[in-house]
């Protein structure tokens, strides 16, 4: 029997206690997913790409059949290269509907033989996003409870360098 692989693609700029619960779900339905890290020039991230490999490899160590690596290019050529059959995303709201249906749609006229699957984000991380939490955190908010422990601490390590150079 084929090993069933998916692909996880985001920003994890950074990841979230979120995505890991992603993660984790998928790993029911996948014998291994590769979490991958998109490096697009056109967005600017807080985190460099080798940040955040390493904090997705240190959150996933108890996780063997979770790997992490980073593309560049299209999501469904990666996704072949790598011998994937499937992209896992997860949803948070109805407002992730709209885009990641476009996607889902892009990406099956791409390539037919790659399925999308998506997986809604249990309520409990339903208002978290890496966006929300860059901004409470740049404020000294307590955010140890929506990352793992080595994002949180990178935070800390980022914002406070950021208020000596003031």
């Amino acid at each position: 029997m084929q090993e069933r692989i998916a692909v996880y693609p985001g920003s994890f700029d950074p990841v979230t206690k979120g995505h890991l619960d992603i993660i984790e779900r998928g790993l029911t339905l996948f014998d291994r997913i590769i979490v991958t890290i998109l490096c697009n020039p056109y967005k600017k991230s807080f985190f460099t790409a080798k940040e955040r490999v390493e904090m997705l490899e240190i959150s996933l160590k108890t996780h063997p059949n979770a790997e992490v690596d980073t593309y560049d290019g299209l999501l469904v050529d990666y996704v072949f290269q790598r011998g994937a059959n499937a992209i896992l995303r997860g949803m948070r709201a109805v407002s992730d509907f709209e885009y990641e249906f476009q996607m889902a749609l892009m990406n099956r006229k791409l390539n037919r033989d790659i399925q999308t699957v998506f997986l809604m984000t249990s309520l409990r991380w339903i208002y978290t996003s890496s966006s929300i939490i860059k901004q409470a955190a740049q404020f000294g908010g307590d955010v140890s409870d929506m990352v793992p422990p080595v994002v949180n601490q990178k935070l800390k390590e980022k914002f406070l360098a950021r208020d000596c150079k003031k």
